[in-house]
């Protein structure tokens, strides 16, 4: 019997040994374990103290809340991390190479595992709002890897959150696709098609330990809207529905696919707000506030994802109205909501947030000044490379103007100018389609850059070496170097890189 073998999180913490692999599910800081962890943690400092070895590998759909990624960062528990993270213990961790880490498109992880390209997951921890005696676990606010990590790993714990109503039941479709060389289209034709099932299906035997807990997702405020993030929503808007009145966009519009954060939260906004965007469906990773706002208002009809990355008060109220909105939420597995495939089928349109842009679009989504992981690459590449339209957004400074989100070159190099149709910041769009390199960063120039880093922008151009792309390989980094040496971007001189 399953339920015979409940258990504290203490002592499902004491059988994971050293070396261990452990898959968990949950997507973002939502649907995450958050008990078992805690414990772990504990037990990897005393066995630290005592000299003794211990660190576990660690697969997630995405990043998770403080009790996985933080407890086990500031323990230094970690040998092995992937494929997305954004807890800043962890960062630090990362960057001191005090656990290895590997960035991965998301979509890319559950079927790398299965081929067994990674290191296979021993064990699997799962959060789950129901589980039955014949193995149907019912998962809480997000999906991300659970299906496949159940399947692969010799011994599974669940947590058995009572925070997550059990009426859930329903919100999920699961579905694995077979690997190669077996495997059919995915049958997802409009974001509303389910092709799976409701749960995710375990052998019971492999259940080692429930663990029952009463704890909200961990999922941090977002940071409230300001006057560049309105105006970057509202430049958004404004092109999409330009793009409608061209007659570049169907009339009925697309399905969305969003990123994270405060800036997607005010695109999606914005595009509720546009008289000239129509009521539109989602389909995308992370399901945030904005959404569930739209939804209310009827501006969003349908919204498919990967997870609940909800405020408390938001989930909350998703809870409270859950037949209001089950009729309108599907959740997926991760490389099911982030396939290829669908992406470029149902014509996406794909909006996400670069940390930094080129003048000739490249973009920049992970490495701080080149060198430093802020986060990962996510979704971003699943999606861009093959949506309908690729948008990317980004604040043209950062640091009170000490940083300029967009240089002469990128330091690291996530989504190349293939992949990007569209830039657009708070002073304007640059629409990418056609141009040659020169036209490009012309064009972004005039029409995203700060007003203080026009001139040395321009500049730069001036010194570009000829060729089709105007580069100058001397002086491209020199935006970061000034930065590394002074704090300030602006107080670049171009005859400290030129001979």
């Amino acid at each position: 019997m399953i339920f015979t073998r409940e258990m504290t999180a203490e002592e499902a913490a004491g059988l994971i040994k050293d070396k261990d692999i452990i898959g968990f599910s949950g997507f973002t800081a939502a649907g995450c374990p958050k008990a078992i962890t805690k414990e772990l943690a504990k037990r990897a400092e005393a066995e630290h103290a005592k000299g003794n070895s211990f660190k576990v590998g660690i697969y997630t759909g995405a990043s998770t809340g403080d009790s996985i990624d933080g407890e086990l960062s500031r323990a230094h528990a970690i040998a092995f991390r992937s494929p997305y993270q954004s807890n800043k213990d962890m960062r630090a961790e990362l960057n001191a190479h005090g656990a290895h880490y590997f960035d991965l498109h998301l979509s890319e992880l559950p079927q790398y595992l299965r081929y067994g390209f990674l290191p296979r997951p021993n064990i699997a921890i799962l959060e789950a709002s129901d589980i039955t005696e014949d193995g149907k676990v019912y998962l809480t606010s997000a999906v991300g890897i659970a299906p496949t990590v159940a399947r692969l790993a010799d011994k599974i714990f669940i947590e058995l959150n009572a925070y997550h109503p059990k009426e859930l039941k329903g919100i999920h479709d699961i579905y694995e696709p077979a690997d190669p060389p077996r495997r059919r289209e995915i049958p997802v034709y409009t974001p509303c098609d389910r092709i799976g099932v409701p749960y995710v299906q375990v052998d019971p035997n492999k259940i080692v330990g429930i663990v029952r807990t009463n704890l909200p997702n961990e999922v941090g405020a977002f940071t409230p809207l300001d006057a560049v993030t309105e105006k970057i929503g509202q430049n958004v808007a404004h092109f999409l529905s330009s793009e409608i009145k061209a007659g570049r966009i169907p009339a009925s519009f697309l399905p969305v696919q969003s990123g994270v954060g405060n800036v997607a939260n005010a695109v999606l906004g914005a595009m509720g707000e546009n008289k000239d965007i129509p009521p539109f469906t989602i389909y995308t990773e992370v399901i945030q506030d904005a959404v569930v706002k739209l939804m209310k208002e009827g501006n969003v009809t349908f919204a498919s994802g990967c997870s609940l990355t909800l405020s408390t008060q938001a989930i909350e109220d998703v809870y409270a109205h859950l037949d209001f909105f089950k009729e309108r939420l599907l959740l997926r597995p991760q490389e099911i909501s982030n396939n290829p495939e669908l992406a470029r089928r149902m014509g996406l349109i794909s909006i996400n947030t670069a940390l930094e842009a080129d003048i000739f679009g490249n973009i920049n989504s992970t490495h701080v000044v080149g060198t430093k992981m802020m986060n990962g690459i996510g979704g971003s590449g699943d999606f861009c490379r093959n949506a309908y339209l690729s948008i990317f957004t980004t604040p043209s400074t950062a640091k009170n103007g000490q940083i300029s989100a967009i240089v002469p070159m990128v330091s690291h190099l996530d989504h190349s100018e293939h992949s990007v149709k569209i830039l657009i910041t708070e002073h304007g769009v640059a629409d990418l389609r056609g141009l040659s390199p020169i036209q490009r960063a012309e064009l972004i120039i005039n029409n995203c850059v700060d007003e203080e880093y026009k001139p040395l922008l321009y500049q730069y151009l001036q010194l570009g070496q000829k060729g089709h792309t105007p580069q100058n390989v001397a002086a491209a980094l020199a935006f970061h170097d000034t930065f590394n040496k002074t704090g300030d971007m602006r107080k670049v001189d171009w005859k400290n890189y030129i001979q």
